[in-house]
C-alpha cells in the first residue's frame, strides 16, 4: 500500500461542505476553546482483506463508524494545544489530519447524516497518514 491516502477523498464532506460559504457557516459548528470539529470517516462497504468482494452488512458499517479510533480533525478551535505544559512540543495535529482517539471519544453530532465528533485536544493519541485498516480492536 504505498500510495498516499487523499483526505479529499476519504473523507468526502461535499454533501456538506458545497455551499455556499455563508450556509456553511451556519452548518459547521465552530469549535471554542481547546476543542477540535472531527467527522467520523465513512465505514468501507466491503471487508479489506476478501479477495471475492464480500461486502458489509449496514449494521457492521454502522458499528465500525461508531466506534472507529479514528477521526478527520475538520476545525481546532482558538485554544487548541496552546498550554505549554501539557504541549511542550507543539500541536499534536492540525486541520486535514487523521487521528487516533479512544472508541466513543467526544460529543456526538450528526450534520446532513454525517457524524461529527467534538473532541479535547488531550483526546488525541496519534496522528496517522493513511488510516486505511485501522480498526478497534475487539
Amino acid at each position: 500500500m504505498s500510495e498516499v491516502l487523499n483526505p479529499a477523498l476519504a473523507v468526502d464532506l461535499s454533501k456538506v461542505l458545497n455551499k455556499s460559504a455563508e450556509q456553511k457557516a451556519k452548518q459547521l459548528p465552530e469549535p471554542k476553546t481547546y476543542h477540535m470539529l472531527c467527522v467520523v470517516p465513512e465505514a468501507m462497504e466491503e471487508y479489506q482483506d476478501s479477495e471475492v468482494g464480500l461486502l458489509k452488512d449496514s449494521k457492521t458499517m454502522y458499528y465500525e463508524e461508531v466506534l472507529t479510533p479514528v477521526l478527520f480533525v475538520v476545525k481546532l478551535g482558538p485554544d487548541c494545544f496552546k498550554d505549554k505544559t501539557r504541549f511542550p512540543s507543539g500541536p499534536s495535529c492540525g486541520e486535514g489530519d487523521f487521528v487516533i482517539v479512544r472508541p466513543n471519544s467526544g460529543t456526538r453530532l450528526k450534520i446532513h447524516g454525517r457524524e461529527f465528533r467534538i473532541i479535547n485536544d488531550e483526546s488525541v493519541e496519534a496522528v496517522v497518514e493513511d488510516p486505511r485498516g485501522i480498526t478497534r480492536a475487539a
